[in-house]
């Protein structure tokens, strides 16, 4: 089947290569009113009013074609088509050449202001809305994915794809050891080998837990026994009774 340009309407050439980025079923779109000063797209405006900006309901595709130009260089461009749902025909085609082709609402993050252009390069302003959010979150990863393959934001001109400089011709060192040949490598001080400590003898080890010898008691002799308690007489008692207001009695029974 003949890719068709959808930016110009033209056929591609029979080496062309397109590739589909983003496709969702169904997108609204709008007739918008001119952007507000200071607030961007609202699409607030677009939907009130019983949905009376609603034009179309299309499917959303972004297009990545390559071309191989006769130079042999590589020319990239990516596209935003609105088509019918029932049979694909073209509703209306967006060139994907700057970001500002596409710019989110200001106040929903499923509704786009889409510049779109026909084939005699006239341009015009339609709004997009999505129904999921997610189907909105794939389209913006779908829109950087883009970026990179038309090359924003690297050297060189954009939708040329950088040529990658061929080295292999140029001379090659022999970097190989020959025979003979050792290479030395100096490592530092803290990843070299451990020197080994010097191993103690279990006497030596054994020393340093042992008692110290008995004192000698043969010089000292043997201890004497303690002194006696000394007695206590019968007066001393007497005294200590007399003391505590206590007398001997008649018959000298507390004696």
């Amino acid at each position: 089947m003949e890719s068709i340009d959808p930016a110009t309407g033209q056929p591609l050439p029979s080496d062309a290569i397109q590739r589909v980025l983003f496709v969702v079923g169904t997108v609204h779109v709008y007739n918008i009113p001119p952007m507000t000063a200071g607030r961007g797209h609202v699409a607030a405006t677009w939907t009130g009013e019983g949905d009376q900006r609603q034009i179309f309901t299309a499917r959303l595709r972004i297009l990545e074609t390559a071309i191989t130009e006769a130079s042999g260089e590589e020319k990239v461009k990516a596209d935003i088509v609105l088509e019918d749902q029932r049979n694909g025909q073209l509703f209306a085609a967006a060139p994907y050449t700057a970001a500002a082709v596409v710019e989110p609402a200001s106040d929903s993050s499923r509704f786009f202001a889409l510049r779109v252009q026909d084939e005699a390069g006239r341009k015009a302003t339609l709004g997009i809305g999505f129904e999921e959010r997610s189907d909105a979150f794939d389209f913006g990863v779908s829109l950087q994915e883009a970026q990179k393959a038309l090359g924003w934001g690297q050297a060189g001109p954009p939708g040329r794809k950088p040529q990658v400089d061929n080295k292999e011709g140029g001379e090659k060192r022999d970097l190989s050891l020959k025979e003979g040949e050792t290479i030395t490598v100096n490592l530092p001080a803290r990843f070299g080998r451990r020197k080994p400590q010097p191993e103690e003898s279990s006497d030596a080890n054994l020393s340093s837990f042992s008692l110290s010898p008995p004192p000698n008691t043969s010089s000292q002799g043997i201890l004497p026994p303690p002194p006696p308690a000394p007695s206590t007489s019968s007066r001393a008692k007497r005294l200590s009774a007399a003391n505590l207001g206590f007398d001997d009695g008649k018959f000298g029974e507390f004696a």
